[in-house]
């Protein structure tokens, strides 16, 4: 841990630092590494779980994503993501499991069905991008699902950018376009609709 930190301090930026800061993006210590790098730095350890589950725990923004690299995916089941859950605490992190871990996971369906109701908006977020990216995305209750994690958070920007996500996707993956039309239809009439149709709505346009 103290090599990856050495490392880490090296790749420094107190400009990033603060501006994450200034935009909620809260950690106990942050030295402001791009994500790039900070994934670089992360993939040259090698996979090792119990490392990435000692990172994980520490409160340094860079050792938290790194940790998310170390993991071993393999070993990601439904009771593992739930010890990860409540570090949890921001988009970066929700986007950066969404993008490192949970696709990989042979138990992403079950996760993303225990995430989306959790009542916690980043894991949804979380789940919802991670479903985005894999083929989970095409089908038909995933899709429906999104009425219900839409109604939970009707004022969520990332809620409404992870819906557009999965819908995309499955978009993309040929999935009934019916199914996603009606879904579309059937949201709750509120802000987080109103982004999700009108993404949609070009989307969908482009790929006919």
């Amino acid at each position: 841990m103290i090599s990856l930190l050495g490392r880490m301090r090296k790749q420094m930026n107190g400009a990033v630092a603060d501006a994450m800061y200034y935009y909620g993006q809260n950690y106990g210590l942050n030295y402001g590494v791009s994500l790039p790098t900070v994934r670089e730095i992360a993939s040259a350890e090698g996979k090792d779980h119990e490392l990435a589950r000692y990172l994980y725990k520490q409160q340094v923004r860079e050792l938290r994503l790194a940790a998310m690299h170390i993991a071993e995916p393999a070993l990601f089941s439904l009771e593992e993501a739930s010890a990860w859950a409540d570090g949890i605490i921001n988009s970066e992190l929700a986007e950066e499991m969404a993008f490192a871990l949970l696709p990989h996971s042979t138990a992403l369906k079950e996760i993303y069905a225990a995430w989306t109701t959790s009542g916690n908006e980043f894991m949804a977020y979380s789940a919802l991008m991670a479903a985005s990216r894999t083929e989970l995305a095409a089908e038909q209750e995933i899709i429906h699902s999104i009425n219900k994690i839409v109604s939970q958070y009707p004022a969520s920007r990332i809620i409404a950018q992870g819906a557009v996500a999965l819908l995309s996707s499955a978009a993309t993956l040929n999935a009934d376009r019916t199914t996603i039309e009606q879904t579309l239809k059937q949201l709750p009439e509120d802000s987080a609709t109103d982004y999700i149709r009108e993404e949609m709505e070009w989307r969908l346009e482009a790929l006919q």
